[in-house]
């Protein structure tokens, strides 16, 4: 376990500097000036100006160099500051990460709990009445954009019945977990609903095949509750496909919760992106890009080491036949 463990680790180096380099190179590609930002309420600013400013900041030297510097930076700790604000990248990050992060966990507990009960149900009465509408509802959350989701929740259950905020967030130090929750609980649900249809339907396929196996027929004739069958035995060797559909989906509303951001009005690492990317602020944008990018391969590594726990049979690379 050790060794494989070591091995998806170390091949996290790579993939952080190929994604290191995309990032840079995409935000050059970009167009328009970070500079616009760093004038922002100058009278008469023009090209000249501008170019001024680019020169002094670097922006002229050749692109290796550029990214030399940038890459020194990096690995010092130092991110860079943000063009908008003047202040360290990673300090606007602190900032905005709680709302973003409890949407997401929030959201892929809401996408388990309920996705995840549906697709054995489905299974477990294959071709059911219930196994149709089931089905035909859940891809229903699917097809629908997310931000329509959070638009029609937003609409019946903040402004209609009031039940929950619509906008806005209470974070955790200054009102307590609970009334972060609840002010995340629309958002969360917008955007975990959009993956129940995804998870339920990999758990459904999944749960067929292992059902039909001869280890599955021979515990019912043991005379097993079907209840300890399903959820015991044809379940959990279902889950590191099921793990893997959750750590896609992870991904995914790391990724959408700009839209749901937007949406409930919430100051989050979303939100942060967009407006970086819309003022051309590159260091606040590569530093969005990296720290996503390692939260997302820490959560890769970790479904990669519970597909081991479950199967030790898993290897890190295949071994050639004899």
């Amino acid at each position: 376990m050790g060794k494989y463990i070591l091995k998806r680790v170390l091949l996290l180096i790579p993939t952080l500097l190929v994604i290191l380099i995309a990032a840079f190179a995409l935000m050059r590609m970009v167009p328009g000036s970070p500079v616009w930002a760093l004038l922002e309420g100058e009278e008469d600013v023009d090209d000249e100006r501008i170019w001024e400013v680019e020169e002094e900041m670097g922006f002229h030297d050749p692109i290796v160099v550029q990214f030399g510097r940038y890459f020194v930076g990096i690995l010092s700790g130092d991110w860079g500051e943000s063009y908008t604000n003047q202040q360290p990248v990673f300090k606007n990050m602190v900032d905005c990460w709680e709302p973003t992060l409890l949407i997401t966990v929030y959201a892929t507990v809401i996408t388990v709990v309920i996705a995840i009960p549906v697709g054995v149900f489905c299974a477990t009465h294959r071709n059911s009445v219930a196994d149709y509408i089931i089905s035909t509802l859940s891809t229903a959350t699917m097809i629908v954009p997310g931000f329509i989701m959070a638009l029609l929740l937003a609409y019946f259950f903040g402004f209609k019945l009031g039940w929950f905020p619509t906008v806005g967030y209470k974070n955790i130090g200054e009102y307590g977990l609970g009334q972060a929750l609840w002010s995340v609980t629309l958002p969360s649900f917008a955007l975990g609903l959009h993956h129940v249809a995804s998870l339920a339907r990999y758990t459904r396929s999944s749960m067929l095949d292992v059902l039909g196996q001869d280890y599955i027929r021979t515990a019912r004739a043991k005379g097993l509750s079907l209840r300890k069958v399903h959820y015991k035995h044809a379940l959990k060797n279902t889950l590191s496909i099921v793990a893997t559909t959750i750590a896609g989906s992870i991904a995914a509303m790391l990724g959408g919760a700009a839209v749901t951001e937007k949406v409930f009005n919430i100051k989050g690492m979303g939100t942060l992106a967009v407006n970086s990317l819309s003022r051309r602020d590159y260091n606040q944008e590569q530093a969005i890009v990296l720290f996503m990018a390692m939260l997302f391969l820490v959560v890769d590594l970790l479904m990669d080491i519970m597909y081991k726990a479950l199967d030790p049979r898993i290897e890190y690379e295949y071994r050639r036949a004899p």
